[in-house]
């Protein structure tokens, strides 16, 4: 297959399971013929290939480790290989690259010097997580980690709530999967009981649940999301 000179996005799955039920199968086709990948993590980049193709030679990959510890400096260089008419690929640690990932910041820098980035489909929990939510999706806003701190959680809550009163935007937000059910317990306690919350839990795994209940009625309940990736949304 002879693929295009371009920075290709490629997604991941959320969870585990069979990759033919997240992926698309040219997905596949033009991992096996990029040979430079910028990956956030080494380890689950090498483990994904091998489950896309089994035949993939992991050790004639170059692989340039792209996250919190990387110098900005050196990001820049990472795209010699596709300056010099090398395909490259970009891979995160699940989902879509460049969505609430540090990939965005490689693509940026190969916008800026007019090299083609494509991204290829595949499963992001913002997005799928807002489909089934039931909830605004002509005005929404992600606004990734919450803080930790309280009175800057509070502060949070007020401009999301405000937000959605008066703005009619969908809220989308993460916790580190630990912290989950603190949150819920938080949001419980803190938010108008009138608002409507959607748990999003697991998508595309085998215990995905998503479900949108009032405040309220979530205060009326049992639930258990810790240490599993779960995404949340508010909205009226």
């Amino acid at each position: 297959m002879m693929i295009e000179k371009a920075l290709y996005l490629v997604p991941v799955q959320l969870s585990d399971g069979d990759l033919a039920t997240v992926l698309p199968a040219a997905n596949v086709a033009i991992v096996r013929e990029i040979k430079h990948f910028i990956v956030e993590n080494v380890r689950s980049a090498r483990r994904f290939l091998k489950k896309c193709d089994r035949d993939i030679n992991i050790d004639e990959l170059t692989f340039y480790e792209l996250n919190r510890h990387t110098d900005p400096k050196d990001i820049a260089s990472y795209l010699a290989p596709l300056e010099a008419g090398n395909p490259m690929g970009v891979i995160s640690e699940a989902g879509c690259p460049a969505i609430a990932d540090p990939g965005a910041d490689v693509v940026a820098i190969a916008q800026r010097k007019g090299l083609k980035v494509k991204p290829l489909v595949g499963p992001s929990s913002i997005l799928m997580g807002l489909m089934g939510s039931g909830f605004n999706g002509q005005s929404f806003a992600f606004q990734g980690y919450l803080p930790i701190d309280g009175p800057a959680r509070t502060r949070k809550f007020k401009e999301m709530e405000h937000n959605i009163m008066h703005n009619d935007q969908t809220q989308i937000f993460i916790e580190t999967p630990y912290r989950n059910n603190t949150l819920m317990a938080t949001m419980i306690k803190s938010l108008p009981p009138h608002l409507r919350l959607c748990v999003a839990c697991d998508i595309t795994g085998e215990r995905e649940t998503i479900v949108t209940r009032s405040i309220k009625e979530w205060a009326r309940v049992t639930y258990d999301y810790g240490k599993t990736p779960t995404i949340f949304l508010l909205y009226k």
